[in-house]
């Protein structure tokens, strides 16, 4: 027998039906993603949920533009933003995956395990993937890479990050820092000035011992 939520005059509303979609995804896959669960996870009735979503379609279509503000917005984005150097600006991008203020990585994993099974969603996928390696090879053009040379090193950036992404790897802190260096060397071809390191410690609240 389903259980009932009582009705309390509370709808909630579509940030928190969404919100609450968003944790559930993460947590448990895109097949718990249900209005019956989220009901029961939030304490409002069931038919609260259609104040604000049409039906569960139109919740999933949400969630994937959620995804899409929450990653490829915050990737492309520190892509074109200001740098002094090439790499800065490499360092800018690096920047957008660590915690997941700019790209949130926990989300992009339930998104890619979601397209395994949804050929609309995989599809999707496939368009954000190109979209943001676009945005990579735009700024290794801009600072003088030639096509093929842009290209590959664009596909070494994302590839690696995904890689991280898709095997879940935690990395402490302070080992990931010291790797930065090195990363920005390889994706590159440039070697970071300390100030530049030192800043961005900084701007990330680490202090190295």
């Amino acid at each position: 027998m389903t259980e009932e939520i009582p009705e309390t005059g509370w709808r909630g509303s579509r940030d928190v039906w969404l919100d609450a979609a968003h944790e559930l995804l993460i947590e448990s896959g895109i097949d718990s993603v249900r209005i019956q669960p989220l009901s029961k996870r939030l304490r409002i009735a069931r038919t609260s949920f259609y104040w604000h979503f049409k039906d569960r379609e139109s919740l999933l279509t949400a969630l994937a533009e959620r995804w899409v503000g929450r990653t490829s917005e915050g990737m492309i984005a520190a892509c074109s933003a200001f740098a002094e150097t090439e790499a800065e600006a490499m360092l800018n991008v690096i920047g957008a995956f660590i915690g997941d203020k700019a790209f949130d990585s926990r989300l992009e994993f339930a998104i890619r395990s979601w397209a395994l099974q949804d050929a609309g969603i995989m599809a999707r996928l496939h368009t954000e993937d190109a979209r943001r390696i676009a945005a990579l090879i735009e700024m290794f053009h801009k600072w003088g890479h030639s096509d093929i040379d842009a290209q590959t090193r664009a596909r070494t950036v994302y590839l690696t990050q995904i890689g991280y992404i898709s095997m879940q790897l935690q990395e402490d802190i302070a080992l990931r820092m010291a790797r930065i260096p090195a990363y920005v060397q390889i994706f590159t071809g440039v070697e970071p000035a300390p100030r530049e390191i030192a800043r961005f410690h900084a701007q990330h609240d680490f202090s190295p011992e």
